[in-house]
């Protein structure tokens, strides 16, 4: 994958520094290298009490028995600290590194430094004390700290005194100190801090976005004691928010009803009684669900009529109706008919309520579409019913593997004895790495579950064993493999892996829910309305998908309980793995040079970087493992399955939380981290008002795709020697400029050689973008080259649509458009060819304001030079390369060929696409909504017989 240069992860500074429990901010923004002088004048310019932490870091690395510090090209390397994640983002001390001699060497356990490291952090303790305000804490993840450290705080002025006053070992200190290394004890400042903290009165988090973070972490960490089995372990976390005062203010109903869910699995009745009894003194009232999970377990333990109607009259006097509980709640696996024979035990004749009847869209514009009266059936698919349901069989069967591996485009070189043995030592290590790897996380979860200190339990671990242990190590070593030679962001890479923790759990939660089971049974019958074998059916596919879930009736529903997870969970649990994989992945130092000593290294490095006064981390491989990687040329990719277009008809769009994909989850309109207020609006629309919104993308995701092979060939071709960047394909690595010869030591270097040496730095980096951005589009178009494709769509806050596969999709460049055909051909009928002709001049570029029949007239005149970059694209006279859009050209040249030398070309089945874009469609909106005719000639709303350009006529008038 390219190097993720400019990064920008959508987070405020205002959230991000109150509720990302460790990670600052700053971390999140983009990054630079930057020379030691200029990282010693930025470190001059950073907030004191920012520059206290990063010195407690320092101290506790050096103060570690064996900890390595390696310095690489004037940027400092050094392990991943478990203990906060300040370090990723705050600058580092101005003490000189000293220069390895080879990789790896270099140890800084000088006992000068953690002397003058501690004289540095007490004098700064001082000048905190004196009134500079502390950086600004976060919200305890740890549920199993009594104690609660609210962030946001200041320093009080005058300190009593400097010295460390003696504090007790509470659950809560030991929470924000558990993961220290080394033997030696924590430096005196911390300790004052966290004393200073302790004695605050407890507070609720003034921020409502601090409040939403920790009600969701609440919710969340429930949900996997849940998922897990654990209602003992539920409960106990529930009783230890609720008697405490801050996390007792943002509890809701929701948290009781997911501990009362896990005890109704159990057929536990008086434990749900007694969190009923809760409700009440904590100032809530039962909901709707609370009710559903009561009659869920009496109806699995078969409790008596008389406890049943107790709660059955409890419900009516709250003012719900039984009929609500099958209308407005969401079930899973069994819980719906243990629900309903609850009722029956009491009412034997109840009948489940009527499906309510399907609302119609009332929007005046799309009146005449809605209408029953003009209903036409919906166009069927040139596919058997059998067809599509070994399509949906071979993308089920793609998704339950989480991710596919394919073959690479790229020319596999001639096998040399280097490559052999390159692959040889890779599978070796890799092989190494998968068992460290897996003792670490196995003795990480040890130590997290260890119930003799409480303090020490990590409310991470129930995270951890929602997969088993092999998927966690899995995830975490395709980082390895996938890291490029310059690194990735820190905090891209902690998302990454707990993005894909969580979208694991979500696949095993449709699983167990038997969510599967009931999709796989509608959509056996969801496509007889696209088959072409079936009779035609008057719905759409989202009415039709609604009718076949209302007449199954019974079974788990198809939309699971809201479970997201907030971004600083994702964050701390990526780089709890992160930190697992920097410490456990190593390689022996002397793998490509016997000479050297035989000591194992790390292959991961914590690296600092800059942008403008920001220190940044990055995670950045040992250059062992890139020489190794590079020697292997390996010629396999690896993908999500959410990043390759589907193999079958997506599942139709019904609401917001449900379409798309089989399995993977998708949301349906796409937001920002954290950036949840449109997000919230959808929520609060009514259905019906989304119906035509969910058909467009419904209508789009049912369009099937192909590969025009001849095409793909010749990108491919020429991408293999060595590319050709005027025809937009990328050269590799080996083209790119050659650095000139540095002499001497850095600080000896020209202004001019300096600059020099960063745009070589800069174009090689944009060169392997390029190229891997190509590669891969390449390499799944290569994939599904004989296969029937779908891409399903969703959009963004503004309404425009998007395919969800992030590579390879029709709304790519001039080379992804010129490889995709239409799965279903039409003929070209009586005017097709002439468009086909027009089509390709618009291509060009050339007559751009002429008349539709004049670009047809020079069509016809240089068909000539058409025909022969159909025929000869590479060794004839290329006229299509020189064209704007030379790729979609030429297969425009193709197509043309094909269709006029067909014996009927009206009769010429075409599967060719024709993109068209509209004239600023933005002014002619303004200018529909303003009844505009100037505004509306000028972006060709109206006709003419020569197109209009109203950049020009603005230019004109000023």
């Amino acid at each position: 994958q390219g190097v993720l240069e400019g990064v920008k992860l959508p987070l405020t500074p205002t959230s991000l520094r109150s509720s990302m429990a460790g990670i600052p901010w700053r971390i999140f923004r983009s990054y630079s290298s930057a020379s030691t002088k200029e990282k010693a004048n930025r470190n001059g310019t950073c907030e004191r009490t920012e520059l206290l932490e990063v010195l407690k870091a320092r101290a506790k690395q050096l103060q570690g028995s064996n900890v390595p510090e390696v310095t690489v090209s004037k940027v400092e390397l050094a392990p991943l600290d478990n203990d906060k994640y300040q370090e990723a983002v705050a600058p580092g001390p101005k003490e000189k590194q000293p220069v390895p001699r080879a990789w790896g060497d270099g140890l800084a356990r000088s006992s000068t430094w953690a002397k003058k490291l501690q004289k540095e952090m007490y004098i700064q303790q001082l000048k905190v004390e004196q009134g500079l305000p502390t950086a600004a804490s976060q919200l305890a993840l740890e549920g199993q700290a009594k104690l609660e450290v609210k962030a946001d705080t200041k320093a009080k002025p005058k300190a009593k005194s400097t010295k460390t006053p003696k504090i007790p070992k509470t659950k809560a200190a030991a929470a924000w100190s558990q993961s220290s290394s080394g033997p030696h004890s924590k430096p005196r400042v911390v300790e004052v801090k966290e004393g200073a903290e302790l004695k605050r009165p407890q507070r609720v988090p003034k921020d409502k976005s601090n409040q939403q973070v920790l009600q969701q972490t609440i919710l969340s960490n429930l949900e996997c004691f849940l998922f897990l089995q654990q209602p003992e372990e539920a409960e106990r976390y529930l009783l230890l928010c609720h008697s405490s005062p801050v996390k007792r203010k943002v509890l809701n109903v929701g948290a009781y009803n997911i501990v009362m869910r896990s005890w109704a699995r159990k057929g536990c009745l008086n434990r749900i009684e007694r969190l009923f009894s809760m409700l009440k003194p904590a100032g809530l009232r039962p909901s709707l669900d609370s009710y559903a999970v009561a009659l869920e377990c009496m109806g699995r333990n078969q409790s008596p009529p008389k406890a049943i109607l107790r709660y059955l009259e409890q419900m009516n006097s709250d003012g719900f109706h039984v009929d609500e509980l099958f209308q407005k709640c969401l079930f899973e696996a069994d819980e719906k008919d243990m629900v309903l024979w609850a009722i029956r035990t009491v009412q034997p004749n109840y009948q489940l309520p009527l499906p309510p009847s399907p609302q119609i869209c009332k929007s005046s514009l799309l009146q005449d579409f809605y209408s029953r009266e003009t209903m036409v059936s919906y166009p069927k698919l040139d596919f058997s019913v059998k067809e599509l349901q070994e399509c949906f069989q071979e993308q089920l069967e793609m998704e339950l593997k989480n991710t596919i591996t394919i073959e690479s485009v790229e020319a596999s070189k001639p096998l040399t004895p280097e490559a052999t043995k390159a692959r040889e030592l890779l599978g070796a290590l890799r092989s190494q790495w998968h068992a460290a790897v897996l003792q670490a996380l196995q003795n990480s979860k040890r130590s997290m579950a260890r119930p003799k200190r409480l303090s020490k339990y990590s409310i991470l671990y129930p995270y951890l064993c929602l997969l088993p242990d092999e998927e966690y190590v899995d995830i975490m070593l395709q980082v390895v493999n996938d890291l490029s030679p310059q690194g990735e962001s820190l905090a891209v890479l902690a998302r990454e892996l707990g993005s894909k923790v969580y979208d694991r759990y979500i696949i095993q939660r449709k699983l167990r829910s038997c969510q599967l089971e009931k999709v796989q049974e509608i959509y056996e019958k969801y496509i007889q309305l696209l088959a072409k074998d079936n009779q035609p059916k008057q719905y759409l596919p989202r009415e039709y998908w609604e009718k076949l879930v209302a007449e199954a009736g019974f079974g788990p529903s198809l939309n699971l309980k809201n479970c997201s997870w907030p971004c600083v969970l994702l964050m701390r649990l990526g780089m709890h793995m992160l930190e697992l994989l920097v410490k456990t992945v190593k390689v022996p130092r002397n793998i490509l040079n016997h000479r050297l000593e035989s000591k194992p290294i790390p292959v991961l490095y914590h690296v600092y970087s800059f942008y403008s006064t920001w220190q940044v981390g990055l995670i950045k491989p040992h250059p062992i493992l890139s020489q190794l990687v590079a020697n292997a040329a390996e010629t396999t990719l690896t993908f999500n399955s959410s990043a390759m277009p589907m193999l079958c008809p997506p599942l139709p769009w019904t609401s917001p939380h449900f379409g798309a994909f089989v399995l993977n989850d998708t949301k349906l309109m796409r937001f920002m981290d954290e950036t949840i207020h449109h997000q919230l609006l959808l929520e609060q629309c009514p259905l019906v008002n989304l119906h035509p919104v969910l058909d467009a993308l419904n209508q789009l995701g049912n369009c099937a795709w192909k590969i025009n092979q001849p095409v793909l060939d010749i990108i491919i071709s020429i991408f293999n020697d060595k590319g050709d960047e005027k025809l937009d394909i990328p050269p590799p690595l080996s083209e790119a400029p050659k650095p000139p010869t540095a002499p001497g030591h850095s600080s000896t270097w020209s202004k001019s050689l300096k600059h020099e040496l960063f745009l070589c730095k800069k174009k090689t980096a944009e060169m392997h973008s390029l190229r891997m951005d190509a590669l891969y589009k390449l390499s799944i178009a290569n994939y599904v080259r004989d296969k029937v494709f779908w891409f399903p769509h969703n959009m963004d806050f503004r309404g425009r649509t998007y395919p969800c596969p992030p590579y390879f999709n029709h709304l790519g460049n001039d080379v992804t458009r010129a490889i995709l055909l239409f799965a279903e051909g039409r003929p070209l009928g009586p005017r097709g060819l002439d468009w086909l002709k027009i089509h390709l001049i618009n291509l060009t570029g050339l007559k751009k304001r002429n008349a539709l029949q004049e670009r047809l007239e020079y069509a016809n005149e240089i068909m000539e030079d058409i025909l022969d970059s159909a025929d000869h694209p590479l060794t004839g006279r290329k006229w299509w390369m020189a064209t704007d859009e030379p790729w979609q050209a030429l297969a425009c040249c193709m197509e043309i060929a094909k269709a006029s030398r067909s014996p009927d070309p009206a009769a010429y089945i075409s599967h060719f696409p024709v993109h068209q874009d509209g004239s600023c469609n933005g002014l002619q909106h303004y200018a529909a909504l303003g009844r505009d005719l100037s505004g509306a000639a000028s972006v060709n709303l109206v006709p003419c017989g020569l197109p209009q350009d109203v950049y020009s006529a603005v230019a004109q008038q000023v």
